[in-house]
C-alpha cells in the first residue's frame, strides 16, 4: 500500500507541477498580450493638449492624456517626456478612479524596465505588476502595466483544487488498494491458517493422517495466490501419503518383528525342552550310581536329533532374514551368465521326487534363454516358487513350469492348477512372514519368507515379478533381463526340452 500510494502521489504531483506551470503560462501570455495592446493604444495618442505642453516647454504630464488610458480597475499608466529615462509622473486606476504614483514607486517601475520592454515588477502597496514601455508618435516615451493578481489567484485556486482532489483521490486509493489486497490475500490467510493447524498436529507417533485442506475457493490456479494454496493442498496430499506409508511401514515392521520373534521362540522352545529333557536322564542315571539304560540312551539321542532339527530350522530362518537384509542393501548377488532353460529343467528334476503326487510339466524353447545374474539366487527362485506351487496345492495339482523369451526379457512361468489365492492376502502375499493358510491346503509349515525372498532377488536382478490367479489357475511370472551377447552366442547350441 505504502509502495502504491507513494508513486501515485509522486505522479500526482508531477502532473500537478506540468498542469499549474503551463497554466500560468498562458495566463501570462494573455496578460502580455493585453500589456502590448494597451501600449498600443497609448503610442498613438495625438492629444493637442500633449502638442501645446511640447510647444510651450512644458513637461507632459499624466493627467494630460488620462482620456486615452484604457478602462479598468488595476491599469497603470506613466509618461516621461523624450528620451529622459526619469519617468516624472503616472497614475493607477483603482476603483474607477485614478491615483498618482509616489516617487518610490516610479522608481521602481524606472528600474524594472531597465532590462527590457517587458518586465514584471513588484511596487509597493501594488503588487506584482506586468510592465511595457514604449513611445507616441511625438516621442514621448509612455510606460502601461497590469497586475498579476488575478494569475496568482487562478494558480492559487488551481493548487487548492489539485491539493483536495489528491488528498481525496489517495485516500479513496488507500481504502480501494486495502480492499483489493485484503481481497487478494485472503487465500493465503486461508494458507497459513490451514499450515498453523497441521503444524500444531502430533506428526511424529501414532497413526497420523492429516485431513486439513485450503478450501478449493481459495486455492484457484488461475490467480498466484491460489496457486500458492492449491501447492500446499498437493503437499499435504503427499506428505499425508507419506505419513501413511510410514505408519504402513512402521505396522509391516512390527509384524515382521512378532512373526520373527514367534518363528525363533518355537525352535528355542523345543531345544530347550529336549535338553532339559536329555539332562534329567543323565542326572537321573547319576544319582542311581549305575550306567544309563538303552531305553536312556534311545531316549537322550531322539533328543539330541530333535535338538538338531530344531536347530537347522533356527538357522535357516536365520540365514533367510540375513539374506534378505543384505539383497535389501544391493548386496549377496555376484552376476553372471544364467541359462534359465537349465535352471528349469534342474528346478524340475529337483521337486519331483519331493511330491510325487504332483504331476510336472516343463516347456522349454530349443534355444537356451540367457540373463545376467547369480545362478545359485536364480536356482533359489525356480526352487522356491515350485515349493510354494507344491506345498499350497492338493495332491494331484499339474505344476507347470515354462521358459520363454520376450524381446529384452527372459520369462519364468510357474503354473498350477490348483484352488487358487484367496483376494484377502494376495496384496501381501509378498510381504515378509505372510502366510496363505487362508486359501491352500498345506502339508507343511513354513517360515512365510518364501515368496518374500524371490521377490527381492528378482528385483535385487532389475527384474519383476508378478501373479495371476483364480480357482483353477495360478500363475507366477518372473521377467529377467536377458543377456544378449550370451544370447548370440548360446544360439549356436542346441536347446533342450522335456
Amino acid at each position: 500500500m505504502a509502495a502504491v500510494i507513494g508513486f501515485v502521489s509522486l505522479i500526482l504531483i508531477i502532473v500537478a507541477v506540468i498542469t499549474s506551470a503551463t497554466l500560468g503560462t498562458t495566463l501570462e501570455n494573455q496578460l502580455d498580450q493585453k500589456v502590448l495592446s494597451n501600449l498600443g493604444q497609448l503610442s498613438s495618442l495625438t492629444d493637442p493638449r500633449i502638442q501645446r505642453a511640447e510647444l510651450y516647454g512644458v513637461e507632459p504630464t499624466a493627467d494630460l492624456v488620462i482620456e486615452g488610458v484604457p478602462s479598468g480597475d488595476g491599469v497603470l499608466f506613466a509618461i516621461a517626456g523624450g528620451q529622459d529615462s526619469i519617468i516624472p509622473s503616472g497614475v493607477v486606476v483603482e476603483d474607477g478612479e485614478t491615483a498618482d504614483l509616489t516617487a518610490t514607486q516610479l522608481r521602481q517601475i524606472a528600474g524594472g524596465l531597465e532590462s527590457g520592454r517587458l518586465a514584471t515588477v513588484n511596487i509597493d502597496d501594488l503588487g506584482s505588476y506586468r510592465l511595457a514601455v514604449g513611445q507616441t508618435d511625438h516621442g514621448i516615451t509612455v510606460v502601461t502595466g497590469l497586475p498579476r493578481d488575478e494569475i496568482q489567484n487562478t494558480l492559487a485556486r488551481l493548487f487548492t483544487v489539485i491539493a483536495m482532489a489528491t488528498l481525496g483521490g489517495l485516500i479513496l486509493l488507500a481504502l480501494t488498494t486495502a480492499i483489493t489486497i485484503r481481497v487478494g490475500l485472503r487465500p493465503l490467510r486461508a494458507v497459513a491458517a490451514t499450515a498453523t493447524r497441521v503444524a500444531n498436529q502430533p506428526l511424529d507417533r501414532g497413526e497420523v493422517s492429516i485431513t486439513e485442506r485450503v478450501p478449493a475457493a481459495e486455492a484457484d490456479p488461475r490467480t498466484e495466490t491460489g496457486l500458492v494454496g492449491a501447492a500446499l493442498n498437493t503437499l499435504l496430499d503427499h506428505v499425508d501419503s507419506s505419513l501413511s506409508a510410514r505408519q504402513q511401514n512402521e505396522e509391516r515392521m512390527r509384524r515382521f518383528v512378532a512373526d520373527a520373534s514367534h518363528e525363533l521362540r518355537t525352535p528355542l522352545a523345543s531345544i530347550r525342552g529336549y535338553s532339559e529333557l536329555s539332562l534329567k536322564a543323565l542326572s537321573r542315571a547319576e544319582q542311581a550310581g549305575t550306567a544309563a539304560t538303552p531305553a536312556a540312551m534311545e531316549s537322550t539321542g531322539s533328543a539330541l536329533e530333535r535338538i538338531q532339527a530344531q536347530s537347522l530350522r533356527m538357522t535357516r530362518l536365520v540365514e533367510d532374514l540375513l539374506l534378505l537384509a543384505r539383497l535389501d542393501e544391493g548386496r549377496e548377488l555376484v552376476h553372471g551368465t544364467v541359462d534359465l532353460t537349465q535352471l528349469a529343467v534342474e528346478g524340475v528334476a529337483d521337486a519331483r521326487p519331493t511330491a510325487p503326487d504332483h504331476a510336472w510339466d516343463l516347456e522349454v524353447p530349443e534355444e537356451p534363454v540367457t540373463v545376467v545374474g547369480d545362478t545359485g539366487r536364480l536356482h533359489q527362485v525356480v526352487t522356491n516358487l515350485l515349493a510354494n506351487a507344491r506345498t499350497h496345492t492338493p495332491a494331484g495339482t499339474r505344476i507347470t513350469l515354462s521358459v520363454a523369451q520376450d524381446g529384452d526379457h527372459g520369462i519364468l512361468r510357474v503354473h498350477d492348477d490348483g484352488p487358487g489365492i484367496d483376494p484377502a492376502v494376495r496384496d501381501e502375499l509378498f510381504a515378509r512372514f505372510a502366510r496363505g493358510d487362508s486359501s491352500r491346503a498345506r502339508q507343511t509349515g513354513g517360515t512365510g519368507l518364501g515368496l518374500a525372498i524371490v521377490k527381492a532377488i528378482v528385483e535385487g536382478h532389475h527384474g519383476d515379478i508378478a501373479v495371476d490367479s483364480e480357482p483353477g489357475s495360478t500363475t507366477f511370472t518372473v521377467r529377467l533381463p536377458v543377456n544378449r551377447a550370451a544370447a548370440d552366442q548360446g544360439s549356436d547350441s542346441p536347446g533342450s526340452t522335456s
